[in-house]
């Protein structure tokens, strides 16, 4: 597990970490040792929030025969994220196709979101990544954002631009 980000403070000389910060700071650092230092802008609520909003009105608005692959806005996130290059994949090979079957077999149970494929012998699983603060800044999460909300506006025969305006006028 990574450690949270430390809150610091920046005084014209030096940074000081703030809170309970300092106490981490003395557990996991060497004195006069040299760290790199990175910026993490954070996510903006109001993004987040927007982001929702929009998926669950494009939900909403999906045509009828895709209303069964897609039982809520979660499922349809997720398939949008897999589908938009936001996934982890992980390929297994096997001794042969009927191998491979069962092995997928006891795999789809394992996440009802991911995408699990069979081609000959190899099963392939994808599932979507994680949108959460933690695993996703805001960069990683604006572009995921614009990726799902472009497809899925695509489901719904519109654009990203007129879904995120209909889904501010919808409340």
């Amino acid at each position: 597990m990574t450690a949270l980000p430390m809150k610091m403070r920046w005084d014209g000389e030096r940074f000081e970490p703030l809170g309970r910060s300092a106490q981490e700071a003395t557990a996991r650092f060497v004195i006069g040792a040299v760290y790199a230092l990175e910026e993490i802008s954070p996510r903006s609520e109001a993004s987040h929030n927007h982001f929702f909003a929009c998926l669950a009105e494009a939900w909403r608005n999906l045509p009828e025969d895709q209303s069964e692959q897609f039982p809520s806005p979660e499922h349809l996130r997720k398939w949008a994220l897999i589908k938009s290059g936001f996934r982890d994949e992980h390929s297994i090979v096997c001794g042969s196709n009927a191998l491979a079957l069962r092995i997928a077999a006891f795999v789809r149970p394992m996440d009802e979101f991911a995408v699990v494929t069979v081609v000959n012998s190899v099963v392939r699983v994808w599932t979507a990544k994680s949108q959460s603060l933690r695993a996703m800044g805001k960069a990683d999460f604006e572009a995921s954002k614009n990726a799902v909300l472009g497809y899925v506006a695509t489901l719904i025969g519109t654009s990203a631009d007129e879904l995120a305006k209909n889904a501010g006028t919808a409340a």
